[in-house]
């Protein structure tokens, strides 16, 4: 009788075991299926990504040199239905009103912060005669004057983007104030980038400048360079200025770029 019940208790262990690897390896067939389906999704999302508009690199606008004017092109400025950044030079008679209308039109804003050589803005202009206190004095006067700004590029500035001892100064500054900083690279010994990472700020190149020649084809073709960079790169930085031309071109070129599967972006999202 005990031997029955034995060998009774063992089948019921063998049925057990059977059953319990029957059920982990279907478990595993089940889930290795579903990870191939997992795969073969996601391989589709990429597709369909890829052809899908505003994927097809994100591009990035600054346009520099507000606060001189306020008229039919700054507004026209305004007027375009994109995320652009608009860099204000501070000190000048239309900054302020300019910047605070930019932000409540729902655009980005920075401070164009003038830096050896520039003449004209001699109130805010950064320069390697001045001691590191007058540098830090006149970047907390320019974000006093822009509290719309979130960050900041350089005007001009070919010899004090190159100056380690400014560069420290303004890099300095952004990180206590959390503003990020866009290199112009107005020359190729420019510092700034390499800076701004010492000290925590984020940072980022420009790319390409859209309208160093004010001439119609050769702005279309650094928006073509422009394009192709951000379709190599993933994304791409653009500087341009307030003028008539470029607005002129960018009202014709924005839709076209857009339909292409170009998304634009605020500065700050290209930024790190």
């Amino acid at each position: 009788m005990g031997g029955k019940k034995s060998n009774l208790q063992t089948k019921i262990i063998y049925v057990f075991i059977v059953l319990v690897l029957g059920l982990g390896i279907g478990l595993t067939i089940v889930i290795k299926e579903l990870k191939k389906k997992e795969a073969e999704s996601i391989s589709i999302t990429k597709e369909e990504e890829i052809d899908r508009p505003g994927l097809s690199g994100r591009i990035a606008l600054i346009i520099d040199d507000f606060g001189y004017r306020n008229d039919e092109v700054s507004n026209g400025f305004l007027s375009l239905n994109v995320d652009l950044t608009f860099a204000v030079i501070p000190g000048h008679e239309h900054s302020q009103r300019f910047a605070s209308k930019a932000s409540i039109a729902g655009f980005e804003v920075i401070v164009h912060m003038p830096m050896e050589p520039a003449p004209g803005e001699e109130k805010f202009i950064l320069t390697t005669t001045m001691t590191s206190q007058e540098i830090e004095n006149r970047m907390k006067k320019a974000l006093f004057q822009l509290p719309e700004a979130r960050g900041m590029n350089n005007h001009q500035g070919s010899i004090a983007t190159e100056d380690e001892r400014i560069m420290s100064v303004v890099g300095s500054v952004l990180q206590k104030h959390s503003k990020y900083f866009v290199d112009s690279r107005t020359t190729s010994n420019t510092i700034g980038s390499s800076t701004m990472k010492r000290f925590g700020v984020k940072t980022a190149n420009r790319n390409v400048f859209l309208d160093n020649d004010a001439d119609k084809n050769m702005i279309n073709k650094q928006i073509d360079q422009l394009i192709m960079m951000a379709k190599q790169r993933g994304s791409a930085i653009g500087v341009g200025h307030a003028r008539p031309l470029t607005l002129k071109i960018l009202r014709e070129r924005i839709p076209e770029i857009e339909k292409s599967g170009f998304q634009f972006t605020f500065a700050s999202e290209l930024v790190h």
